[in-house]
């Protein structure tokens, strides 16, 4: 179970709700937020796995502009991956386009967790910016991926899932 919460609160509001999800079946809980968040989050982990957003996949070098950041995104990204690890996050969420330059770092410390999967025949126009299909996220070092629209909005949503899930084994073979 993947509680996507991306929390981002005072320090100890985020401790609390972290805490609250533990003992409830979630492997997987984002927090979004500062060092401090993050630490907060962290402490009362227990079983479950952090994950620190680092720059939301529908942001671009633009949006960073908009939003006050004078870096680019892959530098971002790779300061905010730094940062979680220092907090005791157990991982990040980044686009597949900047997950070679985290495991290049970080190696096995870090989980990336990769969202804006794209699979080529459906690729929308949609309020996703850094997008990668199935087979790059994990050629560029994903660990897991997160898969919404292409399913969800998809003709035959269980097919789109399924051809995804053979894209997966195809990877993997057991």
């Amino acid at each position: 179970m993947f509680a996507d919460l991306k929390m981002f609160d005072i320090p100890e509001t985020v401790a609390r709700a972290v805490a609250n999800l533990r003992g409830r079946g979630i492997t997987f809980a984002t927090v979004h937020g500062n060092q401090a968040m993050m630490k907060a989050a962290a402490a009362e982990k227990g079983e479950l796995k952090v994950l620190a957003v680092t720059v939301l996949t529908s942001l671009d070098r633009g949006d960073l502009d908009d939003l006050g950041f004078s870096c680019d995104v892959e530098r971002l990204v790779l300061s905010r991956a730094r940062r979680a690890m220092e907090a005791g996050c157990d991982g990040v969420v980044s686009s597949g386009l900047e997950a070679p330059r985290i495991k290049g770092e970080f190696k096995e410390r870090l989980l990336v967790v990769t969202p804006g999967i794209r699979p080529v025949e459906n690729r929308p126009a949609d309020d996703q910016k850094r997008t990668v299909d199935v087979a790059q996220a994990f050629a560029n070092g994903a660990d897991y991926i997160v898969v919404g629209r292409p399913i969800r909005q998809a003709a035959e949503p269980r097919a789109a899932a399924e051809a995804i899930q053979a894209t997966i084994a195809s990877i993997f073979p057991a």
